[in-house]
């Protein structure tokens, strides 16, 4: 058998688009220049993906257990305990666990901006300071920052489940008040609510937010739960596959999904951590890294989901600039023994400032790939491609196929 070769999941976060108005109905990758990426298309293999299934649109969460093999509707219990694994919080059996904004409301209670002015730490950590620790009828509170506007909540104690609703709307407007079914539902969403109107309380007029308004800034006046979920059960990369596995993401969330799916988390630098900004040749730099110790490596980055989010179209074309040339990093660096694929979790279309159900493309390059018709990295230039429509799941597979690690079905 030839000799085996090692993985690089490049993750684009929230890459794929639909037409934009403001690019005269192109999307951001068919209106920007790629020329790495592009070349990874053209002596590759692609595709388009349905990250879950056709018009289900993805979380992050239920993105990234696909992407490592994973059925998200046997193994996906809730976005919060992924948060908080990811931001180093000891998650236990038995815990009920949710990710966070800050954010800002008003003297009426109504939500005026869900991420605070995306404010960030060190004014997040200070804040956390002021709500960490608490009890509430009998049931303990930690709190933790995590990637700028962002927190984890863990809920520890008797008679707590995660089905309840959110305390974030994900809306402008009224607070939105969690409700459960049952004894146990009812009681956990009366926690929930009962620690968002003491967040508000106890940082409204803590000394963050008085500079804060001050400077005429976004108050970070309150914590905003959602995405309840129990400690889940999952099976190990590991033991899955047969390969050692790694992380290189700068996302609390991201890096939480992947430890708990058993892949080592790399600690990343400072200014490969951000948002916009992230340094995405260093970042490569460190999956290149990686790979001379694991034989998988996902790298998550998380700027082109920013723009979407933001709508911002021409923006989002700017990241994708940026994409490219770290593309050529790794074309230009990247070992021969390597199954490369480029890819994102989601669609993010800036139209709409949300997730969307739309296929993202895919493109796998292997120096003895099969070469296609798709010659444009882009949701219609991939489509030419002969790997067709796959599911997220579906994709490690063909890679460790691809890879000469696949073991044979059969005599």
């Amino acid at each position: 058998m030839s000799a085996v070769k090692k993985i690089l999941f490049v993750v684009m976060d929230g890459l794929g688009d639909r037409g934009c108005k403001a690019l005269g109905g192109m999307t951001p990758l068919q209106a920007t220049s790629t020329p790495n990426l592009d070349w990874f298309t053209e002596n590759g293999g692609s595709g388009v993906m349905d990250i879950i299934a056709p018009g289900v649109r993805p979380g992050s969460d239920t993105a990234h257990l696909s992407l490592l093999g994973h059925d998200p509707y046997e193994v996906y219990t809730g976005r919060g305990p992924f948060e908080a694994a990811g931001i180093g919080m000891s998650v236990k059996q038995g815990d009920v666990a949710f990710r966070c904004n800050f954010s800002t409301v008003n003297e009426n209670y109504e939500v005026t901006d869900r991420r605070a002015g995306r404010i960030k730490a060190p004014e997040t950590a200070e804040l956390v300071k002021s709500i960490n620790g608490m009890k509430i009828k009998g049931v303990e509170i930690f709190v933790k920052e995590g990637t700028e506007h962002r927190a984890a909540l863990l809920l520890r104690g008797k008679g707590l489940v995660p089905n309840i609703t959110d305390a974030d709307s994900h809306n402008l407007g009224p607070v939105a008040a969690s409700e459960g079914k049952g004894k146990k539902g009812e009681f956990t969403a009366s926690i929930i609510n009962e620690f968002v109107r003491r967040s508000h309380e106890m940082m409204k007029d803590h000394p963050v937010n008085l500079e804060r308004r001050k400077k005429g800034l976004p108050e970070a006046n309150i914590l905003l739960p959602r995405g309840a979920g129990s400690f889940p059960k999952i099976r190990s990369f590991g033991e899955k596959n047969g390969m050692t596995g790694a992380c290189v993401a700068g996302v609390g969330m991201i890096k939480g999904i992947c430890g708990i799916c058993g892949l080592d988390v790399i600690d990343l630098p400072k200014e490969c951590t951000g948002g916009l900004d992230t340094d995405m040749i260093r970042k490569a730099d460190v999956a290149l890294d990686a790979l001379q110790k694991y034989d998988f490596v996902l790298m998550n980055i998380k700027a082109p989901d920013i723009s979407g989010h933001d709508r911002a179209a021409e923006q989002k074309c700017e990241v994708i600039k940026r994409l490219d040339e770290m593309a050529g990093h790794l074309k230009d660096n990247m070992p021969s023994d390597l199954v490369i694929v480029f890819t994102a979790d989601h669609c993010t279309p800036s139209e709409v400032g949300d997730h969307s159900g739309d296929p993202v493309p895919v493109t796998i390059y292997t120096e003895t790939m099969l070469k296609d018709e798709a010659t444009k990295f882009s949701e219609s230039g991939c489509a030419k491609g002969s790997i067709g429509r796959i599911r997220g799941y579906d994709l490690l597979p063909i890679c460790i196929d691809l890879a000469n690690r696949s073991e044979k079905f059969g005599a």
